[in-house]
């Protein structure tokens, strides 16, 4: 059955394709909920305008749709608070601050 630890290890396979880096590690998601074989996600993008708000959740949906006991998926995009790189986990930040991103 699908509870929030494996929804959360699943989403690291989901990439920000020009960062390179997961969403999860991003900060991008700030909360799962699961209901039964629904399962709620909370999430954000680096900016309002962020063109690749679609395919994120696109991506998002197919992976998780992949794991038993998954029946749907509503994804919620919230702009408060607004994503910092603050929110970002310290792998993430490495890899930011090598590539000087």
């Amino acid at each position: 059955m699908i509870n929030e630890e494996v929804a959360r290890l699943v989403l690291k396979d989901v990439y920000d394709p020009e960062l390179g880096i997961n969403i999860i590690d991003l900060g991008l998601v700030y909360d799962i909920h699961i209901d039964g074989g629904k399962v709620y996600i909370k999430m954000t993008l680096t900016t309002p305008g962020c063109p690749i708000g679609p395919m994120l959740m696109a991506d998002i949906k197919n992976i998780l749709m992949l794991l038993d006991g998954v029946e749907d998926i509503e994804i919620e995009f919230v702009w408060s608070p607004p994503w910092t790189p603050d929110m970002m986990s310290d792998e993430a930040k490495d890899i930011m601050s090598y590539f000087h991103l």
